[in-house]
């Protein structure tokens, strides 16, 4: 996750937002950050729409793929089992346990947002991991919120455009397979989270996430190990705890001797 520059507003902002404080940033800046990772991942949308039509479904479930689950790497879950000749209750299983990753970002972005009830059912098919990187890391309530419209409508919208013109013209690029297009989704993802991993504890917990995902990818079924990987983020932090209270135990039981001796005088 990337560290926020600032801590976000927990109040609302200065009406029309026009006064720019050290921990602030302009609009400018953040609809220009939102539209470059909205149209970079939506364009991509066309590599699911080949693969899609590549593995067997046909235009209207490719395309109702994208409209109602927009998650990408859960499409790419699916249509990849099923172009595996998986069971598609498997397949569907997995994908929903890749995607239920997006519970744990909403929960975040809820306190972050802090939306009106009527807009938060309509919000939350735009909870997914590039709206999540984009929105984090902003200094105010108000960049939050347009990092999360401006990144989730231009994704939505070219997602879906694109992979309608993949699905359309899959016949034409022949064997899908020999393109590679199937790792375009994830190759993405890295490229965002790259820039995000800036300290030591942040790095030890995306290699060790690697690990565990790599080791289970092959005795579990499609999106469990993905989510198996998160436990890498307790066990960091739990040993980190444990190191720094080794180390810094002595010291605070002196502290504590020290503060009694001195409550006895």
């Amino acid at each position: 996750m990337a560290k926020q520059t600032a801590p976000p507003c927990t109040t609302a902002d200065p009406p029309g937002g026009s006064t720019l404080d050290a921990g602030t940033k302009p609009d400018s800046a953040v609809v220009r950050d939102a539209l470059g990772v909205g149209i970079a991942v939506g364009l991509s949308g066309f590599a699911f729409g080949v693969t899609s039509a590549g593995s067997g479904l046909s235009l209207l479930q490719t395309c109702a793929l994208s409209l109602l689950v927009f998650t990408g790497a859960s499409q790419f879950a699916l249509v990849g089992a099923l172009a595996a000749g998986g069971n598609p209750y498997t397949a569907a299983a997995g994908a929903f346990f890749l995607g239920v990753r997006n519970a744990f970002y909403g929960l975040r972005l809820s306190q972050l947002l802090a939306l009106p009830r009527a807009l938060r059912p309509l919000a939350a098919q735009w909870v997914i991991d590039e709206t999540t990187a984009v929105t984090l890391p902003q200094p105010t309530r108000r960049a939050a919120r347009i990092g999360f419209t401006v990144t989730g409508l231009t994704l939505y919208v070219l997602w879906n455009l694109t992979t309608l013109v993949g699905a359309m013209g899959a016949e034409a690029l022949g064997d899908t397979d020999a393109w590679g297009l199937d790792a375009a989704s994830p190759a993405v993802f890295l490229a965002l989270l790259a820039p995000m991993l800036k300290s030591t504890t942040e790095r030890v917990t995306a290699g060790l996430a690697v690990l565990l995902a790599l080791g289970l990818l092959p005795v579990l079924p499609a999106g469990v190990p993905v989510l198996l990987s998160a436990l890498a983020a307790p066990v960091v932090l739990f040993l980190m705890g444990r190191a720094k209270r080794d180390g810094t135990g002595g010291t605070e039981a002196e502290d504590a001797g020290a503060t009694r001796a001195e409550g006895g005088r």
